[in-house]
């Protein structure tokens, strides 16, 4: 798959998911524009390490995207420091599990500010710069929960059910301006983000992680495996390239056969 030529964002990309989607299409060829709340000093040596590893122009931009202002104008920052973008990752993302009668508001609001609003505000960004340039990719990384529920997660099913619908949205009012927006939804993955339902799991068995992550896995996924990072980068590349041109308002799992259950 070649990228070349085309300025990639990503949010949420210094680590986890969004750095493998980053290193993804950097390996491909585009340019990358890392987002993340890490200061300056510890976000610009991994854009530079891109840059070495694959040949690319990086740049790197913090931003707070619980703020409305910030997230509204990390892309034409991001233009600012880099080209026009033409492929968006909306890959930021929180997560709390608790029961609805005891979750904390301020978590409600960060879940749905990061998870959800923050990608409305950088497609909205985005979508006229496309527009006149007659080509865009938007990748929504939502989740297996966008699609499905599961106990003690009521802002984070709020938020990606919510991507979803968005997404369609999007892709249906971009579908003739050479534009394509879809949503990824990964099942478990060996990300921080899944760390204190591992280690909560992990805690009925004697602390011991591995037989924390199969039970875990038992749950909900049946390949028994926690996808890397990896893999997802692969599938956004996939999704930005020419072959997936005719893909767009698409929920793709990545889940292990979670949801064909």
């Amino acid at each position: 798959m070649n990228l070349k030529n085309r300025t990639a964002l990503v949010t949420g990309s210094s680590q986890g998911i969004g750095l493998a989607i980053a290193d993804a299409l950097a390996r491909a060829g585009a340019d990358l524009v890392l987002h993340g709340i890490e200061p300056a000093a510890q976000g610009e040596p991994i854009a530079q390490r891109l840059a070495t590893e694959h040949g690319v122009r990086t740049r790197y931009l913090q931003a707070n995207l619980m703020r409305a202002d910030e997230a509204a104008a990390l892309v034409g920052r991001a233009e600012n420091a880099l080209a026009p973008i033409d492929i968006l990752v909306n890959n930021a993302g929180i997560q709390h599990t608790c029961g609805i009668a005891e979750f904390p508001p301020e978590r409600y609001e960060a879940i749905i500010a990061i998870n959800l609003s923050s990608a409305f505000h950088t497609m909205r960004a985005a979508v006229p710069g496309m527009r006149a340039r007659g080509f865009g990719r938007i990748v929504n990384i939502a989740s297996v929960h966008g699609l499905v529920a599961s106990l003690n997660k009521s802002a984070y099913l709020a938020s990606k059910h919510g991507l979803v619908g968005m997404s369609k949205g999007v892709a249906l009012e971009t579908a003739t301006d050479g534009i394509t927006v879809n949503c990824i939804c990964p099942g478990w993955t060996d990300t921080a983000l899944i760390q204190p339902q591992i280690e909560a799991k992990a805690a009925e068995f004697g602390g011991d992680r591995q037989a924390g992550i199969r039970a875990l896995l038992r749950e909900k996924q049946p390949n028994q495996t926690l996808l890397p990072p990896s893999q997802l980068g692969e599938v956004a590349v996939f999704l930005c390239g020419p072959a997936a041109a005719g893909i767009t308002g698409v929920a793709l799992p990545v889940d292990g056969g979670w949801t064909a259950q």
